[in-house]
This record gives structure tokens, C-alpha cells and sequence, in this order.
């Protein structure tokens, strides 16, 4: 799953950046071991870059980079493991800040901790 989700990446990095000219890559490595563990890394000749290390099934962690159209660097890093996949980066979106009507219920709710209403007994039985 890992290595799917690294590859898809990669190629959509690399698509992203294909255009009318031929790029060819630059440097490649790749490391398979027989624990399982692995690392690669590539680069190409149009700036687009990227690496992976991990254990098969378990941890990946790595990062690509490319320029955009526009000229900006983007960089991605990554970590997937028992927590799932958790990119970084500052071309993604971030969430909006909680509201502070939401904050203080919140904080209300945790100073003020629910009982639980005694059981009401069946009067026969």
C-alpha cells in the first residue's frame, strides 16, 4: 500500500511536469533488502527529485520535489505508517482555526464533566 501510494506520487509529480520537450533522469537508486527494508531515490534532468526509505507494508517516509508552471518550488514530505498517510508541504491546504464560540464550549464541556443519572430500579422484581 505504501509503495503504491509513493509511486502514485511520483508519477503524478512527474506528469505534472511533462510538457512538449524530453527529460531524462538524471541519477537513480535503489536499495531492496531481504528484511524488507528499501530506499530509492531519482532524479531527473527538468528538476523533479525524489526519495523513499521504509520498511515493506509497515513505514515509508520520503519526499519529492518539482518546480510548478509558475516557478515555485514545491516540496512534499511524507510519513506512512500505523497513523496512515501524513503529507507536509506548504502548497497544501491547511484547515481553518477552530472558532472561539467552538473553543470555549469546548473548554466548558471539559471543566464541567457529565454523571452519569443513577439507574431507576423496577419497583417489583
Amino acid at each position: 500500500m505504501f509503495r503504491f501510494l509513493l509511486v502514485a506520487s511520483a508519477l503524478i509529480a512527474c506528469a505534472y511536469a511533462v510538457s512538449d520537450e524530453s527529460y531524462a533522469v538524471g541519477n537513480s537508486r535503489s536499495d531492496i533488502n531481504p528484511d524488507g527494508s528499501y530506499s530509492y531515490s531519482y532524479e531527473t534532468s527538468n528538476g523533479i527529485s525524489g526519495q523513499e526509505q521504509g520498511v515493506g507494508g509497515q513505514v515509508a517516509s520520503g519526499s519529492n520535489s518539482y518546480t510548478a508552471p509558475n516557478g515555485e518550488l514545491v516540496q512534499l514530505s511524507y510519513i506512512a505508517d500505523e497513523n496512515g498517510y501524513q503529507p507536509q508541504g506548504s502548497h497544501l491546504p491547511v484547515a481553518p482555526p477552530i472558532p472561539d464560540a467552538i473553543l470555549r464550549a469546548l473548554e466548558y464541556i471539559r471543566t464541567h464533566p457529565q454523571y452519569e443519572q443513577p439507574t431507576k430500579r423496577p419497583l417489583f422484581g
